[in-house]
């Protein structure tokens, strides 16, 4: 199952609408004998992946697999059809499907006499890879995730408008595998005329990764230039003219888009949160005070401290010289 969890994690960004499952095939003598991950929409799911490297292994064999295989027919065929045929012994699965669509597929596989072994790692594989797609799934619009990057007195920009770099290699290399986990990157008209951004995931030696999310660029009243960075051939673009998250949203999740890396200004940030439409923070604090200029988070509609929006801290790590934080906001009922 760690192996099968690492699978997924590794194609995050590249299989929305569909969740980005790992799966290991182990034959009758327990040696791994195939492993797949699912590919971008329209090809195979993990589960096939994995048959077809197993080839006539899979006869007998156990399939440990991160979400319960689907029993409906969509772009592909039931993957409980497949593992059926290949004469699987013994499916072990994480987490269950919520789609009612594909769910009932361990209903399929026990029926047909496969032993069945739901729930193993659930937990950790609904935190992992899964997460935004089983949010998405149960919110009906992508998970955000609002990144940023500050000094530790909170302010993204000196009072000159000078942003480059408050923070180090190590942490901006990190921010590009944010980026490439992420289905689409958000930003707002105002950081595209301050900042000309490309939006593009890099790899440490600078190439362009194979893969990049959909750029995405809140303007309602058209002022981003045509000459800006984010109008070249490196990613697909998308300008939307609604000041609205979460009609934003819905727009994104139409188009199949079911994770977002909201990495806007101050402002498009502001509107978010105040709209209840942050699901997860990742702060990058450098040790360094600027002690003016933009503070991370415009008007958020809290006023008080007894307004303040409290996050739980799920992970702190250091990278070089900075400090990542990942929180996840504690919803008010």
């Amino acid at each position: 199952m760690a192996r099968a969890l690492d699978l997924g994690r590794s194609v995050l960004g590249r299989t929305s609408p569909n969740p980005p499952v790992g799966a290991v095939v182990i034959d009758a003598d327990g040696m791994i004998a195939g492993e797949g991950a699912t590919q971008p929409p329209g090809g195979p799911h993990a589960e096939i992946v994995a048959l077809r490297a197993a080839g006539v292994r899979s006869r007998g064999a156990t399939l440990v697999t991160t979400l319960e295989p689907c029993s409906h027919t969509g772009r592909t065929g039931p993957c409980t059809d497949a593992l059926i045929a290949a004469g699987v012994a013994e499916v072990s699965y994480a987490v269950t499907d919520p789609t009612p669509e594909a769910a009932g597929g361990g209903r399929v596989l026990t029926a047909a006499g496969i032993d069945v072994h739901p729930g193993l790692y659930a937990d950790l594989a609904a935190a992992g890879a899964l997460r935004g797609w089983l949010f998405a799934v149960e919110h009906g619009r992508p998970q955000v995730t609002w990144k940023y990057a500050a000094t530790l007195d909170g302010r993204v920009a000196a009072a000159d408008g000078s942003s480059r770099w408050i923070t180090g290699d190590a942490a901006r290399v990190d921010v590009h595998r944010l980026r490439g986990e992420s289905d689409a990157v958000l930003v707002g008209s105002g950081t595209v005329l301050a900042d000309d951004p490309h939006l593009t995931v890099r790899g440490e030696d600078g190439e362009l990764a194979d893969h990049q999310p959909l750029r995405v660029v809140v303007d309602r009243r058209g002022r981003t230039p045509s000459t800006a960075r984010i109008h070249d051939e490196r990613a697909e673009t998308l300008l939307l003219d609604s000041a609205d998250p979460g009609h934003a949203l819905k727009v994104l999740y139409d188009r199949g888009i079911r994770s977002v890396l909201l990495e806007g200004g101050p402002t498009l940030a502001g509107a978010f949160v105040r709209a209840g439409l942050v699901d997860q923070v990742v702060g990058y604090l450098a040790p360094a005070l600027l002690g003016d200029g933009p503070a991370a988070l415009g008007t958020a509609g809290m006023s008080t401290i007894a307004d303040a929006l409290r996050l739980r801290v799920d992970d702190l790590t250091v990278l070089g010289g900075d400090v990542r934080i990942t929180a996840t906001p504690c919803r008010r009922d």
